[in-house]
């Protein structure tokens, strides 16, 4: 059994030092992840990767002593890690496009305002919205999304955290990709 689970389940067990453990151990991996996550956002995130990740970490680990948070394994823990980032980004998100904080505004910056071509971003809101729908009816289709897309796991990594084999995980991803994007295109949700 390795380290990490060692700790989660030390954590099950009520261990209050088991938390403060966890971290080190746990926290490259957490901020490599958080970091490939903010590089697919749109141009002026203003959340770090660190502080995407020890606000993921809050929730998932809770104030002190809180009720403890059950996980599995180790595959369990950073699932549940993609979904801790996933909503802070969604919330972040939301946050940003309310009137009150400049939602009628576009940010734009001089290195971007002057480039050719501007890369499509993905509208995080409607993408969250779609992916919602598709929880409802086809959740392991949407925890593969929430892996691939918002932890950045590789779809060997994604399979073996879900315990799929990667032919499912790859099946999967291939009616999830299409099926949100249809949703988004419905919705007008797309860059054009």
């Amino acid at each position: 059994m390795g380290d990490v689970t060692q700790i989660i389940l030390e954590i099950e067990h009520g261990d209050a030092g088991a938390a403060d453990r966890l971290l080190p151990l746990v926290y490259n991996e957490l901020r490599r992840l958080a970091a490939i996550k903010l590089a697919q956002e749109k141009p002026g995130q203003t959340l770090q990767a660190t502080a995407l990740v020890h606000d993921a970490y809050l929730r998932l680990v809770g104030p002190t002593g809180g009720e403890p948070t059950q996980w599995d394994s180790r595959g369990h823990f950073f699932a549940a890690a993609a979904e801790a980032m996933r909503r802070i980004l969604v919330e972040q998100a939301r946050h940003k496009s309310r009137l009150k904080c400049g939602g009628e505004w576009k940010r734009v910056d001089l290195d971007s305002a002057c480039a050719v071509s501007e890369p499509p971003s993905v509208d995080l809101l409607a993408l969250d919205e779609a992916l919602n729908k598709l929880a409802t009816n086809q959740p392991a289709k949407a925890e593969l999304v929430k892996l691939r897309f918002f932890a950045g796991l590789t779809m060997g990594e994604a399979a073996a955290a879900m315990g799929v084999s990667l032919a499912t995980a790859e099946r999967h991803w291939t009616f999830a990709r299409t099926w949100l994007y249809a949703q988004m295109a419905e919705n007008g949700s797309l860059p054009s």
